[in-house]
């Protein structure tokens, strides 16, 4: 499917993967996409202030040491990669996070006024499927927050268990299996959730 922005994401790219078109969007650069750079340079310095959390952002926890690593590396290097956000709905001249909470939350830790930022307009799904994808395919999620993902794309948009292994890139099984967490008792939830248990058991 094509984004707003004329951004490809395919099928046979979700299954890759983040795919070279949602790399580029995301403004991933490597020696293999080059598009990404060139897309990364547009980035533009927005002050931190005018960008709000995605209410619907999957990945609910942030470890605290992780966040403090990554704004020592902000301190030092600078924000080395842009966040992508999108026009805030509701609020002019103000900015939604689509993906990059963990630097947004980082170069705010560090001090920083302004971080870079691609602005894309997206819609609500895209916002989701986009933050979905990145997550998942950095292991970011638990599997709960991956679940209720997964069931947010099929109750709001929706998509069938297959349509929605094809955006995330995983098998249909996967996806089913990891819908069924969420018929466990909350008690059992809450272990996935604090790492008590995993998946697998």
């Amino acid at each position: 499917r094509r984004l707003s922005n004329g951004v490809n994401v395919s099928m046979a790219e979700g299954r890759r993967g983040l795919g070279r078109g949602l790399s580029a969007l995301l403004g991933e650069s490597d020696a293999e996409n080059p598009a990404a750079a060139e897309v990364a340079a547009r980035a533009r310095e927005i002050p931190i202030e005018l960008i709000h959390r995605n209410p619907d952002q999957p990945r609910r926890r942030f470890g605290e040491a992780e966040i403090a690593e990554l704004a020592d590396s902000i301190r030092e290097k600078g924000v080395l990669q842009p966040v992508l956000v999108r026009p805030a709905p509701n609020l002019p001249g103000e900015y939604q996070l689509v993906a990059g909470e963990r630097r947004w939350r980082a170069s705010q830790q560090a001090g920083l006024k302004a971080i870079p930022a691609l602005v894309r307009d997206l819609d609500d799904q895209q916002v989701l499927e986009i933050a979905i994808i990145e997550n998942v395919q950095r292991a970011d999620l638990g599997p709960i927050e991956e679940s209720l993902s997964y069931r947010a794309l099929m109750d709001r948009f929706g998509r069938t268990q297959e349509e929605v292994a094809q955006v995330v890139g995983k098998s249909r099984p996967h996806v089913a299996n990891a819908l069924r967490l969420l018929s466990l008792p909350p008690e059992v939830q809450t272990l996935l959730t604090e790492g008590k248990l995993t998946a697998g058991h």
